[in-house]
């Protein structure tokens, strides 16, 4: 209330830490981030981070992110049920204007892999943070399977004979499908997470050729995905099978999309056959001139391929 009173043209970020949030205050909340337009300081970065908030507040805040300009939420330590996540969710999809979004620590289950991944195909969000969570291999699979599909297909389409991005470097292709890139940085507090996000290509509409601002096309464009700390290994229900499809899904998205540059699975027993796997698969990006990619998997797994290739090489 202060803020839209005095009129204040400096603020970008709301923070919002360790406290109970009541219903008037979400709703007030609410009618600020909605302002946009009609107020000079349009909000960019919401943190709300260890509050609680009951089903209703959620739910305002969801209808409230679908008329935002917001390029970054963050909700970690919240903790959420099911419906309380689908509040928050029905609120992104289709969201052309946020980046970034951090779920840290918040309780996501298997089952959000699913409609996790739903989501990010129907947005613009470009960054996504979900360490701490209990996603496991059923989940980060949900997840990964429709981000690497879209990748592997936009390869395959660049690689045909006479298509107009054919022999295009990736580079270039991705310049074409999402305009001009720009990589704009959000600093945040706390944890210091430095969150770099992509402007993509900015959607006409027929008969219009003023680009709409601050929108961009929706789409599964990750360019950075935090997965550490999820429970991914072979000791859940899916069991090693489960893995291994996880594995399977992880190194197609390394090897064909061309707007990734920067993983984690810290934390995660994935095993020295999915280390090898990740291997071959970051030879495969490399001949493939696609960007760099940054990789954190858990030492001891790249530790222990390392170890059995040194004791093959000493047999030989």
């Amino acid at each position: 209330m202060t803020i839209q009173d005095e009129c204040y043209t400096l603020a970008k970020e709301i923070c919002i830490w360790g406290l109970p949030l009541s219903n008037p205050e979400i709703a007030r909340l609410a009618l600020l981030l909605e302002s946009k337009g009609h107020t000079t300081c349009p909000f960019t970065t919401l943190e709300i981070i260890d509050c609680k908030m009951d089903l209703w507040s959620l739910e305002r805040l969801g209808k409230a992110l679908q008329f935002s300009s917001l390029r970054s939420l963050v909700l970690d330590y919240c903790k959420f049920g099911k419906e309380e996540l689908e509040s928050i969710f029905s609120g992104l999809e289709n969201n052309q204007r946020l980046q970034g979004l951090s779920l840290r620590y918040c309780g996501l289950g298997p089952q959000s892999g699913l409609r996790l991944g739903s989501v990010i195909s129907q947005s613009a969000i470009c960054e996504l943070y979900l360490e701490g969570n209990y996603l496991e291999c059923s989940g980060a699979l949900a997840l990964l399977r429709p981000i690497a599909d879209f990748a592997e297909t936009q390869e395959k389409d660049r690689l045909i004979p006479g298509s107009p991005d054919a022999g295009n470097p990736p580079q270039q292709l991705q310049a074409k499908q999402r305009g001009s890139s720009t990589l704009n940085q959000i600093t945040k507090s706390s944890e210091a997470v430095t969150v770099k996000t992509t402007s993509g290509k900015k959607k006409r509409k027929k008969g219009i050729k003023k680009k709409i601002e601050g929108l961009m096309e929706a789409g599964p464009w990750l360019v950075k995905l935090h997965l550490a700390d999820n429970g991914i290994d072979g000791k859940g229900k899916e069991g090693e099978n489960g893995l291994l499809e996880f594995i399977q899904t992880l190194t197609c998205l390394i090897k064909y999309s061309a707007h990734l540059r920067e993983i984690d699975l810290g934390n995660n027993v994935l095993g020295e056959m999915a280390a090898a796997e990740i291997l071959e698969a970051l030879r495969a990006r490399k001949t493939g001139k696609l960007p760099v990619l940054k990789i954190t998997v858990t030492p001891r797994d790249l530790f222990r391929y390392l170890q059995i290739n040194l004791e093959k090489q000493q047999e030989v």
